[in-house]
């Protein structure tokens, strides 16, 4: 199967117009590279509830905090483009950053979409999100799909876009695609790179946890005794850990006592300095 890889708006815009005068329903996955299973599984999807699907590759300078892995977050363009190729993909978008940020990424309009941001990794990562909100409406204004996918991976980040979509009215039908996850449970992501083999397996744990924070609200635990043991059980493993909560699903807002309900569990830590992300619906 043939795929075009562009790098510029006018090219993208071309395109577009092409598929739009054809007919074509329009499916978009937006990533930052280092593609493996988990992305060709958004691309499959999006193959699914579309006749074109466009991707695109660009590491957002935006959603990194100073301290963050920018600099050698892992780019694989060539392997990237392979299998998107492989897994139907009909057209790359790779733009420059001057493409995407005309007047430099700290000059940049902003896009900031309140609440649903501000906890969890929004608190442990301010102006993530925003970097996250206003890169993803520069990129659907260029695209301008019907379904766009996202991984429930980063759920947080999924529950901000499904917000900004419907707050600014655009005609987007979000589409949530399954965490993908290794043999032992751990979610794929492009950090695991940089775990060794050793730490790799280790970090399964994360999955192991979440299945025994369900169990424990279906048995009827306390939420806090919950996320105590949770935390614990984590940080005896080696874990570095920034949360483990039960978080309502909706809004990422804390449960009443009691409320068993739309709620699931989120886990952030590190394991040898690599920061991992899960979570695991509840109810």
């Amino acid at each position: 199967m043939a795929m075009d890889t562009i790098g510029t708006a006018s090219e993208l815009r071309a395109s577009i117009e092409a598929w739009r005068r054809a007919g074509a329903r329009i499916a978009f996955v937006p990533t930052m590279g280092n593609l493996h299973a988990g992305h060709y599984s958004l691309v499959t999807l999006a193959r699914a509830h579309a006749d074109r699907v466009v991707a695109s590759i660009f590491v957002n300078p935006t959603q990194f905090g100073p301290s963050e892995d920018f600099g050698r977050y892992p780019r694989t363009p060539d392997e990237d483009r392979t299998g998107l190729i492989e897994h139907g993909c009909d057209l790359l978008f790779a733009p420059k950053l001057e493409e995407i940020y005309p007047y430099g990424a700290n000059a940049t309009t902003r896009v900031e979409v309140p609440v649903v941001s501000e906890p969890l990794e929004g608190a442990m990562r301010p102006g993530h999100f925003a970097g996250v909100a206003t890169v993803v409406t520069k990129l659907f204004n260029l695209v301008q799909p019907d379904i766009a996918v996202f991984g429930r991976k980063d759920y947080q980040q999924l529950l901000v876009v499904e917000r900004l979509v419907r707050d600014l009215c655009q005609p987007i039908r979000i589409v949530a695609a399954p965490i993908m996850r290794e043999p032992n449970g751990l979610a794929m992501s492009s950090r695991n790179r940089y775990l060794s083999t050793a730490a790799r397996e280790h970090a399964g744990l994360i999955h192991a946890t979440l299945l025994s924070m369900r169990e424990a609200l279906r048995d009827g635990q306390e939420i806090a005794r919950i996320e105590a043991t949770a935390r614990a059980r984590l940080e005896a493993g080696d874990f570095s850990v920034d949360y483990a909560v039960v978080r309502r699903a909706s809004d990422l807002s804390a449960p009443a006592a009691g409320e068993r309900n739309d709620l699931i569990a989120l886990i952030a830590a590190k394991l040898d300095g690599t920061r991992l992300i899960d979570n695991l619906v509840c109810s």
